[in-house]
């Protein structure tokens, strides 16, 4: 598995797969296929997403000082 935080393939119309707030995770799966994860999501389900991902492409940094961060992240 590799993580990735550049270049940024992430855009702001990418939405969370399990609530819809903007993706800042993306995991592609040694099945195939792909899903994207708000903050949020991805704390509470990463460690168990590296274990079944090719490819991480984590963008959570740009997150540091905005309010949400400040407020636990997205959620």
């Amino acid at each position: 598995m590799t993580t990735a935080t550049a270049p940024s393939t992430l855009t702001a119309e990418d939405r969370c797969d399990r609530c819809g707030a903007q993706a800042y995770l993306r995991v592609e799966l040694l099945s195939g296929g792909d899903l994207l994860f708000c903050a949020h999501h991805a704390r509470e389900h990463g460690e168990k997403l590296r274990e079944v991902a090719t490819t991480v492409v984590d963008e959570t940094h740009k997150l540091a000082g905005t309010p949400g961060a400040a407020q636990g992240g997205e959620r």
